[in-house]
């Protein structure tokens, strides 16, 4: 395990000039360093798996707190609203990270051919887990990001050592979250619907009832469930939604705040000042000017 360890550190360092993410040949796969700790930095973090192999980092989702760091790795099964933190990297040991993008659709149809996939749900499903590596998991990594450097060998086998990463990732300890995420109606299916909803139609007003009714749930399940999975109500992930891309716009599109407030569903300019002072930390134009300076695209990773 330390072996390959090693190894995937070397193979990312080599493969990272400077701070930050970096995407590969490989699809869907990126490399990422960081030099020195962060600032909790908030993102939409897509469906992924995060190797950690130097370093440590934290993921705050509402008010859960999951730390990562070598021989762990890091589950995000749907579009979630969530805050980093880069906690141990050094100019010398640098924070490294092995990030693969999640195809759903591959996993969809691995499952399909797999005996009793689903099973039985049992207890509490979340969106977002943390995991020991194993050393098949491990040496199926380390194959799949060797690729970067064979780029004459990416077209044929990425797809095959993604097909086996992904089978040790459904043996794993994150696994039956991958499985129910998948699962016809399973209750993370159903939130599932609800957060894609959410993400579709955030600029505007909307009840609970229409989000339950898109999620095929009753009111009162949509509430429990959707806090179960996500650590936060449809109204709070929706919230997040809006002053995340209000922060996007003034930050990549160098909107004035009170139009990116408008364009992102707020009516009342104070009310989106105190909420985004409230989530950042800081005022729009402070926040804003804090961020320039930063690398801008480590909190995925």
């Amino acid at each position: 395990m330390q072996d390959k360890l090693a190894q995937l550190a070397k193979l990312v360092a080599q493969n990272t000039t400077a701070d930050g993410v970096f995407p590969t040949a490989v699809p869907r796969l990126s490399v990422i360093r960081m030099s020195s700790p962060t600032e909790p930095l908030h993102t939409l973090h897509q469906p992924a798996v995060c190797v950690i192999v130097q370093g440590a980092k934290q993921v705050m989702v509402a008010e859960e707190v999951y730390r990562y760091e070598p021989g762990q790795y890091l589950v995000v099964s749907v579009d979630m609203p969530v805050t980093g933190q880069i906690i141990e990297a050094t100019r010398d040991e640098p924070y490294l990270c092995l990030r693969l993008d999640l195809d759903l659709k591959l996993l969809g149809d691995m499952l399909v051919e797999m005996p009793d996939a689903f099973g039985t749900s049992s207890g509490r499903c979340k969106c977002v887990g943390v995991s020991r590596t194993t050393p098949d998991f491990l040496d199926a990594a380390l194959r799949l990001a060797q690729l970067v450097d064979r780029p004459t060998e990416i077209a044929f086998l990425a797809p095959l050592i993604e097909r086996e990463l992904m089978f040790r990732l459904l043996q794993g300890g994150q696994g039956q979250m991958l499985r129910q995420i998948l699962a016809p109606e399973s209750r993370l299916q159903q939130v599932t619907r609800a957060i894609n909803w959410i993400r579709e139609n955030y600029a505007a007003p909307f009840s609970i009832e229409q989000v339950a009714s898109a999620a095929r749930m009753s009111s009162s399940a949509l509430h429990q469930h959707f806090r179960e999975v996500t650590s936060m109500s449809p109204l709070q992930y929706q919230k997040q939604l809006r002053l995340q891309e209000a922060r996007r716009l003034i930050l990549a599109k160098s909107m004035d705040a009170a139009t990116a407030a408008h364009r992102v569903g707020y009516d009342s300019p104070s009310q989106f000042s105190r909420e985004y002072r409230r989530l950042f930390g800081a005022p729009p134009i402070q926040d804003i000017s804090r961020l320039r300076g930063q690398p801008a695209a480590y909190a995925q990773a």
